[in-house]
Order: structure tokens, then sequence, then C-alpha cells
């Protein structure tokens, strides 16, 4: 029963107290006792008294009120305090807006639900993987899956290659990542396929398959950095990585076919080439010792030529000088320049008998005696 129903006052009246803890009349001194308290009764009134001292309560002062709403302000105010980490940026949206980002650290935003704060990871590296998938399989591990949709790309000379390619990315601005685009990871991927499609689309499909897979993953990262720039996606395109770049399953053993005869076809090509590069400079080098000879030849043709042109004039004028003692000279030359390099015999023709004089081939008796050094 509430106090206002009870006589006697707000606590109850009579000579009770305002717990039930008063003496009963004829006081102990009287032979009178204290009853136990009834537990109910004390809660009820427990009750009544905290209701007497919340606001609303006619008990209630009006400075209280004023301290507990500061409070509650001040508890409100403070709400607004949040950290990021450093794998973090912060993003604040006002009334769902987006307004500003913030960097690591303790930052602070007007409370909710003016302002609330969204801190998403910008330096995990995320990845996408486009042309298969790849399943965790209880019994078998980790399972590939191609998708043909995706990987089957037409070249520049219209074949058909199957490329698997991951593309790894983080975010650069938080904002623009979660607000420009509706479904950033479906857009980086559509991004993605689109950008190797027009590069592959470009190129032809020898080049893709051999030795040009590097320069293909740049291209297509370059192209891709740009188209994302262009939304405001707030990515930053760290790698893309060709896993696989194969012909079509139909037609791969063909294709190795035509990879071995070409393989082939480039070996005999450099053995050729090795060939030329022996026999090539050997025959140069005789066509140039050969005319170098020739033009000696010329040169020394040239100039015997003209000496005997001079010879022949000096001679000339001397002939006409005196031409008996220059016949005469002209033929002892001649006899002795003919005769002067072999065996000869003289005969003289004055003497008596068989016109023989008795000769003694000194010439042949030098050649047959020793050299000077092999005597002992």
């Amino acid at each position: 029963m509430s106090w206002k129903n009870q006589s006697g006052g707000p606590w109850g009246g009579g000579p009770r107290g305002p717990w039930g803890s008063g003496q009963q009349p004829g006081g102990p001194g009287r032979g009178g006792g204290n009853p136990p308290p009834d537990l109910e009764d004390l809660i009820r009134r427990g009750q009544d008294k905290l209701k007497s001292v919340l606001p609303g309560s006619g008990n209630f002062g009006g400075r209280g009120g004023l301290i507990l709403l500061f409070a509650v302000i001040v508890i409100w105010l403070l709400s607004g305090f949040y950290r990021v980490n450093t794998d973090e940026q912060g993003i604040v949206l006002r009334f769902g807006k987006f307004v500003q980002t913030t960097q690591p650290g303790l930052n602070y935003h007007l409370p909710y639900p003016i302002e609330t704060a969204l801190t998403p990871r910008v330096t995990f590296e995320n990845k996408i993987d486009i042309g298969f998938r790849t399943q965790e399989d209880f019994r078998r591990g980790t399972v590939t899956r191609d998708v043909l949709e995706e990987s089957l790309i037409l070249t520049g000379d219209e074949n058909i290659v199957d490329v698997d390619f991951s593309v790894f990315w983080i975010i650069n601005n938080a904002g623009f990542y979660l607000f420009n685009l509706q479904n950033p990871e479906s857009t980086i991927k559509a991004v993605a396929e689109s950008a190797m499609r027009e590069v592959i689309g470009r190129a032809q499909i020898q080049p893709i398959l051999t030795g040009a897979r590097a320069a293909t993953e740049q291209e297509v990262l370059k192209l891709m950095q740009k188209i994302l720039d262009g939304y405001r996606a707030g990515v930053t395109v760290t790698r893309v990585q060709m896993q696989k770049v194969d012909p079509p399953q139909q037609v791969i053993d063909a294709f190795r076919d035509v990879q071995a005869a070409r393989a082939d076809a480039e070996r005999l090509q450099n053995e050729a080439q090795t060939y030329a590069n022996r026999v090539v400079p050997e025959a140069r080098g005789e066509a140039s010792r050969i005319l170098q000879a020739a033009e000696g030849y010329k040169e020394r043709t040239v100039v015997e030529a003209r000496g005997q042109a001079a010879r022949f004039v000096a001679i000339y004028a001397e002939y006409r000088l005196a031409p008996d003692v220059t016949r005469r000279r002209m033929y002892l030359e001649t006899m002795e320049r003919v005769l002067g390099g072999i065996d000869k015999i003289i005969l003289d023709p004055s003497k008596d008998g068989s016109n023989v004089i008795p000769y003694l081939p000194l010439d042949q008796l030098l050649r047959q005696q020793p050299p000077q050094g092999a005597r002992r």
C-alpha cells in the first residue's frame, strides 16, 4: 500500500516509523515487542523511495535533474571518439552521406545519429581469380575448376586461347571504394576481364603462348588502373598474374605439334646461321686476299712496264748516238741473261783435232762436296 493510502501521514501514520521499525504502543518498558519485518513490504517501500528521487517525482530537485542531463550529454559527446588501426582508413558519414576520410589513430566524429564512422581495411591485398575457381576438397585438397566462359579469348590473328589469371589489388581510398561503386569486387572483375580481352585481342597467339606473358601482364595492369581511376573506384591494382595460357583443350595436341615443328625450324635456322657465320667471314677473307694479290700484281706489272719502257727509251737514245756499240752491248747482255743460269760446254773451233778441249766440270764437283759444317 502506498504512502498516500496509509493513515496518519506519508510514512504510515501512528507511532510506527517510515520503514515499520517504530515501537508499538506500550513500548518495551511496558511489555511490548518488535514484530519481524515483512519482506514484501520492505521491497515495496524501497521501490517507492527510488521513484521519489527519479526525475518527474515531486521530491527530485531541479539541480539534480540538470546534473543528470549534463552527464547524459557528456556521455553522448564522448561516444564520438573512435580509433582507426594502422591497416584501416576511417570513413565519416553524416546522416548517411560520406563527408571525409580520416587517417589511423584516435579520431572524433559527431555522435550518433548525426555522424557514424566506418573503418575498412585498406592494406590487405585482395585477390580475384578469372577463368578458374579453387575449392577446398576434404579428400583431394585444393581443386581447380575451369570457367570457360571467362577464360576463352579471341586473339588478333583469329585464334582462341585459354587464359587463367589472377588480379591483386588494395584499397587506396576507402570513401571512393565504398560509395562510388555499387559492387566493387564485381566491377573490378569485369574490368580485369575486359582489359585482358582487349590486350589479347590486339596480339598474335604465338607471342602470348611463349615469351610475351610479362609484357601482357603489365599492359593489362596499366589498362585496368586507367579504367578504375576513371570510375574513381579508390583501388590500386598491384599485379596481374597469368596462371595458365594454353590453346583450347580440343586442339592442344595440334598446337603442341606446331610448337615442336617451330622449335625444329628455329633450331635448323640457328645451325644454318652458325654455318653462315663461319663460312661467310672465311669467304670474305679469301676474296680480300685475292683482291689484294691482284692489286699487288697490278702495281708490280705497271711498275715493271714503266721501268722497261724507260729503259727502252734510254737504250734507244744511246743507240742513236752509237748504234754498233749499243747493238753489241745489247747482244752480250741478252746472252748473259739467257745463258747465265744453265750448264755450258765451250768449244774452240780454232784447235786441231776433234774441236774438243779437255773439260773439267767444276760446278758438279762443287755440288758434290759436303758442306763445311758436316766435316769432322
